[in-house]
């Protein structure tokens, strides 16, 4: 890893980016990383993010962890950003065929004891799996104020349990925003997406808290 920064870092970080535009806080992250990555999932304003990173560096490893229970939409949506963004996407899935699993057990409501290892199994396996093959010192992601109370708690940069530097370049957008920013570049959303892990939207995902 190629960056090393305390909570104090970032936070005098986070100061000197609010204001900046996207584009801008991207470029700034590319010049200091060495092995940057971005995580996606295709879900609705994904695309932002997608475009964002890939229009300052297209080679920038694009890693889709897809838990096989996305609905046609999103594979649709997924395969025409695949193509029309040209993304170098490594693709991870779970070790267990979504068939097997759901003969076995299903997909657990959050109150049953099996939600914890479905949750293993479909998200967090594969992401850990990818992250320790990949070893990324940047992680772009599109995380934004107001979509849990986690993610309130964070800003533009934030550190990963395992002191990876995040950044969310449109943390402070807004949908009505983001509506803007891809009417103007005619680039497609996708709302008809599922989470078999989360159930309620502002319920956190696993990967970041």
């Amino acid at each position: 890893m190629s960056i090393q920064l305390n909570r104090a870092e970032v936070e005098r970080l986070n100061k000197s980016l609010r204001g900046k535009r996207p584009e801008e806080i991207i470029s700034w992250a590319l010049e200091v990383a060495q092995n940057p990555v971005v995580t996606t999932n295709f879900r609705p304003y994904e695309v932002a993010i997608l475009n964002a990173v890939t229009s300052v560096n297209s080679d920038v490893k694009v890693i889709w962890c897809d838990t096989g229970y996305n609905t046609p939409n999103t594979y649709n949506h997924a395969n025409e950003l695949i193509e029309k963004l040209e993304l170098n996407v490594h693709l991870y899935v779970p070790k267990q065929t979504t068939s097997h699993r759901d003969a076995t057990l299903g997909i657990p409501q959050i109150e049953d004891p099996n939600h914890k290892l479905f949750t293993e199994q479909v998200k967090l396996e594969p992401f850990r799996r990818a992250m320790t093959e990949h070893q990324p010192d940047v992680w772009f992601t599109n995380l934004r104020k107001g979509q849990t109370a986690f993610r309130d708690s964070i800003d533009i940069l934030s550190l990963s349990a395992d002191g990876v530097l995040k950044v969310s370049p449109f943390y402070n957008w807004s949908d009505t925003e983001l509506d803007l920013y891809l009417e103007e570049r005619k680039l497609p959303n996708e709302f008809k997406y599922f989470d078999p892990t989360k159930v309620l939207e502002n319920r956190e995902c696993g990967l970041h808290a």
